[in-house]
């Protein structure tokens, strides 16, 4: 009656089912993060986010990921379902995953160095946060884990993890690491597949395996057996960096 009163067209109202947590209840604080800018903290992006509530209550065949373009393009109100959905929280964080994944780099590396910033570390003398992301997107899922996974690029020092340093930075890869370094030092080229080459052949000629001296090498450069490719971020690194590493770590065999 108001709109016709002020001469205005009545609109045709609707809304979308109830969202009910993980237990079937009607969500609430308990569940998890209770605003957008929650979600922005914790690492989403917000074409996620919009993408994983339009699908809450509407459907367009078995279709997941839409652009927003798509979104806008295909909502229809007859596709709207009529019964309660469930948020999961997993479904959000695979597609976070997705869009992380096909992101711009550039973009991603802004929002992971603001990351980066809020720890204390400053990515300015390290390496390129863009040639950081393009080695850490396929496996992240958040920024935050991209910020997690970047940190140890722009450390002076490593940190090592303790169960990894004991077990594999030992006195027995001394004489490996000390070749290395003479390799990494003398390199013309330090991109990754020429250095790739370079340590298998280093390896062929010591009589070591791969796996022995590649996850040793790693724990040097990283702190831990965990990361991207080693020869992606040994490049990455840059020579100096990795020098210095194997000086570091060198001085920690035991």
């Amino acid at each position: 009656q108001l709109y016709e009163a002020l001469g205005y067209p009545v609109p045709q109202f609707a809304h979308v089912p109830m969202i009910l947590g993980s237990d079937k209840t009607r969500l609430s604080k308990r569940h998890g993060a209770t605003s957008v800018m929650a979600y922005r903290d914790q690492g989403y992006l917000p074409e996620a986010l919009v993408n994983y509530l339009v699908r809450l209550g509407w459907s367009h065949g078995d279709q997941e990921i839409f652009s927003k373009e798509e979104l806008i393009n295909l909502f229809s109100l007859d596709q709207v379902g009529r019964s309660a959905s469930v948020f999961n929280p997993e479904k959000l964080l695979w597609l976070n995953a997705h869009y992380i994944k096909v992101g711009d780099p550039g973009r991603l590396a802004d929002l992971m160095v603001e990351k980066l910033a809020e720890t204390g570390i400053c990515v300015e003398s390290g390496p390129d946060p863009v040639a950081v992301v393009r080695s850490l997107q396929e496996r992240a899922r958040t920024i935050v884990e991209l910020a997690e996974g970047a940190r140890f690029f722009y450390l002076d020092e490593v940190e090592y993890d303790e169960k990894d340093r004991a077990k594999l930075l030992t006195e027995q890869q001394r004489d490996l690491f000390v070749r290395l370094r003479d390799l990494f030092a003398g390199a013309d080229d330090f991109s990754a597949a020429p250095l790739k080459e370079s340590f298998s052949n280093l390896l062929t000629e010591m009589g070591l395996g791969f796996g022995k001296a590649a996850q040793p090498l790693r724990v040097a450069m990283t702190g831990s057996k965990g990361g991207p490719d080693l020869f992606e971020l040994i490049e990455i690194l840059g020579r100096e960096r990795v020098l210095q590493r194997l000086d570091q770590a060198l001085a920690h065999l035991g």
